[in-house]
């Protein structure tokens, strides 16, 4: 690890060992997505329109654009949900160049070791990559590589649990290539990862397949390849069903915070009821106009850092 300096602050640049055996930070990252969160990155919709991303978001623009005054509104009570369970939010500089940046978890990925650096698909999104990156210098995170071999988006990459992840491609956003170079690059560290091979309309992976807490996973079945819920339940995962109407609503696209709490969309009343029933706080919070741009809950988060359970 090196240091560097942006203007007249430093930063780290992790150099990823191709060999496999990079060091683990100190003070950002987790080991999986169900650990107590105490971080989280999030962008602003200050400057959000309604663009054509994704066959989700171009069936909301023919029918019912979203209201975009509402829809900020939405994520500033999502906010508040962060705040009220006592995660620190960070918020990537908003630009009005970049309408979509909301959507935080497309731009990178954080890992153990660092952030990686996305690529995405539509042209008019690339922006947020480079933005992603002085986030990241001013915040002193390291950098642990950037995707080079072919499009690649952070909804794809899903920690199942620690040292395994499963990654999504579709083709139109995450290109097999991007996918296989990430899934290279943590093979080598030593973790297990799987390739799902998905329906471009389903967009990302965590549409679909989302950790709630330790051998707990919601899975919309309806959508799901079974040999993806297979292998979960060969892992000993318990699988809460989202319905396929409601997964379509971002629905399965929820936040997990640790110690039995959710932050999910109010349309996914199967799913909260099914939580609650086994004592989960869940904050259910109206999405239903800002998930028309095209996410959820989930695509808007990155998680920075969790404490070990």
């Amino acid at each position: 690890m090196q240091t560097y300096r942006h203007g007249s602050e430093p930063f780290t640049l992790q150099r990823r060992n191709p060999r496999g055996g990079t060091k683990v930070l100190e003070g950002w990252g987790f080991r999986n997505e169900t650990d107590p969160l105490t971080d989280v990155l999030l962008g602003s919709p200050a400057h959000l329109r309604h663009l054509s991303t994704s066959s989700l978001s171009r069936k909301h623009l023919r029918e019912a654009p979203c209201n975009i005054q509402v829809g900020q509104a939405q994520h500033a009570e999502l906010v508040s949900a962060y705040e009220h369970f006592g995660v620190k939010v960070h918020m990537h500089k908003p630009s009005s160049e970049l309408p979509m940046q909301v959507y935080a978890r497309d731009s990178s990925v954080m890992t153990p070791y660092g952030a990686i650096i996305t690529a995405m698909a539509n042209w008019w999104r690339r922006g947020e990559n480079y933005a992603a990156i002085r986030t990241y210098e001013e915040m002193g995170i390291p950098i642990y590589d950037m995707v080079t071999a072919g499009t690649f988006e952070g909804g794809d990459f899903n920690v199942i649990e620690e040292g395994c992840v499963l990654i999504g491609c579709g083709g139109a956003r995450t290109q097999e290539e991007g996918a296989r170079q990430v899934q290279g690059w943590f093979e080598a560290e030593g973790w297990e990862t799987r390739l799902a091979f998905i329906d471009e309309y389903y967009v990302h992976i965590d549409l679909m397949v989302v950790p709630i807490a330790e051998k707990l996973t919601a899975v919309c079945l309806d959508c799901t390849e079974p040999g993806i819920v297979d292998w979960l339940k060969a892992k000993g995962h318990e699988i809460i069903d989202v319905p396929f109407r409601d997964t379509m609503a971002l629905g399965c696209n929820f936040m997990s915070l640790g110690r039995d709490r959710v932050i999910a969309p109010a349309i996914s009343t199967t799913l909260i009821a099914q939580l609650r029933a086994r004592g989960f706080e869940v904050a259910a919070i109206d999405m239903s106009e800002i998930s028309k741009t095209g996410g959820g809950i989930h695509c808007m988060a990155q998680s920075l850092k969790r404490e070990a359970a």
